[in-house]
């Protein structure tokens, strides 16, 4: 707030500063005084910046900050007006994420080439920009190379410093982490102590066991053990070509939360986008072209590979072992990257750059991994561990915290006579999907006859008889 100093002024003058002084302060603590209308996304001048964790990138200051050259930023700024016809200056500036005051001297070059041209004035000593026919020429060319015209690149220098800075292994989870990211899970003590020192490894590990069990459960809940967000570049900039990173259906964006005030003292990089730290699950449907920069042809814009998506994060290979490639060929792939933490891709112009592999790989399995790889690839994941059939007990809790989330009363006596008459008369193993199944079978069987859902021994004959068929 304003402070009033005295020195060397007389008394009535220093009288009437320090009443101004507090005029001023109470109209600025002052909720009605405050204009109803001030943008979102500042803080208050007396308050300290906002934290969002150990790296926030920091916007540039400096064309040569950004890594950019002047005919990179004129290249998507063209492309941009080819596509969207005449836009003011700050349109620009929201469009591409860099500083206005580049843009602006973007632009105003522009003009000076006689690419663009001033159209109408704008609010606050900006103009409307239409492309020329020289500028509109130029933008067609340069579409015909790479259509993108998005936020711009962000080099791959920057990149590897921000994996580094928000690396795994700086991470170190404890048993209350390891119980908050499980918390909606029913998992033993057992199987927690043995998930936290492979979680604390940032490595990689197999999780083996019968179907059912809940391995890919526990594999998409493990990167919440983990610092919660991350931050990670729209795209990358490799030698002019483009790298699409941010994916909208493998990372969830996390909106900055900043109180409104009367300027930003948070000066980040709109390049950048704060996503959830990533969980990317690659099935049966992983294929060898997925773990390359795989350049669409039509846009001439790159798409970066699941590894280099999930750095910071986890990448979960379910099903392993039923990939249309072999597991040799997968694991020949990333024998090196899991060994040294770092891998090489090839860019379509015949570049090879060398990327960070930072990700807890998890590799979940119905086979015996030692049926699956050699011992030479078994050593470089050094944690496998058996995800096995629940107890009894283990298997009537399931019921009883089902009963919970399905809002179904809960009997003991329908258990009983499931477990005793379906499971020990049968010889049938418990599996920790099945009180969730069964309970589903019910409910659905209730539902169409118009009776209320309730367990009994009758319900679980119905619901065994269609689930239990072909097991």
């Amino acid at each position: 707030m304003l402070e009033a100093s005295g020195q060397d002024r007389p008394a009535g003058h220093e009288a009437v500063l320090n009443g101004l002084v507090r005029r001023v302060n109470r109209m600025v603590n002052d909720p009605k005084h405050q204009a109803p209308t001030e943008p979102t996304g500042y803080i208050p001048i007396a308050e300290a910046p906002p934290t969002y964790g150990d790296f926030v990138p920091q916007e540039p200051a400096t064309l040569q900050e950004t890594r950019l050259s002047s005919s990179e930023i004129e290249a998507l700024v063209l492309k941009l007006m080819l596509s969207r016809g005449n836009l003011t200056g700050r349109e620009v500036t929201e469009h591409i994420k860099l500083p206005y005051v580049m843009v602006e001297r973007s632009l105003r070059e522009m003009k000076h080439d006689q690419l663009v041209v001033y159209r109408n004035a704008a609010p606050m000593n900006d103009y409307v920009y239409q492309l020329t026919e020289i500028g509109r020429e130029r933008a067609k060319r340069l579409a015909e190379h790479c259509s993108y015209f998005g936020a711009a690149p962000v080099s791959l220098q920057d990149y590897v410093e921000s994996v580094r800075a928000q690396s795994l292994t700086k991470q170190h989870p404890t048993c209350e982490d390891l119980h908050r990211a499980f918390q909606d899970l029913l998992i033993s003590p057992k199987m927690l102590a043995r998930l936290g020192p492979a979680i604390n490894s940032g490595r990689g590990l197999f999780l083996h066991g019968a179907p059912g069990n809940g391995k890919t459960s526990i594999a998409e809940r493990l990167t919440g053990c983990f610092g919660q967000y991350i931050w990670i570049p729209r795209a990358l900039g490799v030698d002019g070509e483009i790298i699409r990173l941010f994916d909208p259906m493998n990372h969830e964006e996390a909106s900055l939360e900043r109180p409104a005030a009367l300027y930003d003292h948070a000066k980040i990089d709109k390049r950048w986008v704060r996503i959830r730290r990533p969980t990317i699950v690659a099935g049966g449907e992983l294929r060898m072209d997925n773990l390359e920069v795989s350049l669409n042809k039509s846009t001439g814009i790159s798409e970066a590979p699941v590894q280099l998506k999930s750095n910071c994060g986890t990448l979960v290979i379910d099903d392993f072992g039923r990939q249309p490639m072999s597991t040799d060929e997968l694991l020949n792939r990333w024998i090196v990257p899991l060994e040294k933490r770092y891998d090489y891709l090839n860019l379509a112009n015949g570049k090879k750059i060398q990327v960070p592999f930072d990700q807890l790989i998890v590799f979940s399995t119905n086979l015996e991994p030692r049926d699956l790889v050699d011992e030479a690839f078994l050593r470089r994941i050094p944690y496998k561990i058996a995800v096995e059939d629940p107890s009894e007990a283990e298997f009537r809790e399931l019921f009883v915290s089902m009963c919970k989330t399905l809002n179904v009363p809960y009997r003991q006596e329908p258990i009983d006579y499931l477990i005793e008459q379906h499971y020990r008369a049968a010889g049938r193993p418990f599996r920790c999907c099945q009180p969730r199944d069964l309970l589903m079978q019910i409910c659905n069987h209730c539902f169409y006859q118009g009776v209320p859902v309730e367990l009994t021994n009758e319900h679980f004959d119905v619901a065994v008889e269609t689930y239990f068929t072909m097991l």
